[in-house]
């Protein structure tokens, strides 16, 4: 089984988390990517991926990217 986790730091207090399980690595791999390219272009300012075998260890990343927040004037 591997799992695919995404991260998004929303702020310094909150956190959200979504965790994918597949069968297939290749299924979870798109999955991991596509995760990654909503990241790319997030106004999240941190959203990362991970892919993990039951067991927990890492096939993939992580990998995240990290968004300057401007403030409201």
């Amino acid at each position: 089984m591997y799992l695919v986790i995404e991260l998004q730091k929303v702020n310094d207090t909150q956190v959200a988390n979504n965790i994918w399980a597949y069968t297939e690595q290749a299924v979870a791999e798109q999955k991991f990517h596509t995760v990654l390219s909503a990241a790319a272009v997030s106004t999240v300012p941190v959203h990362s991926a991970v892919m993990l075998d039951e067991m927990g260890r890492t096939i993939k990343g992580p990998e995240y990217y990290v968004h300057e927040v401007t403030p409201n004037e």
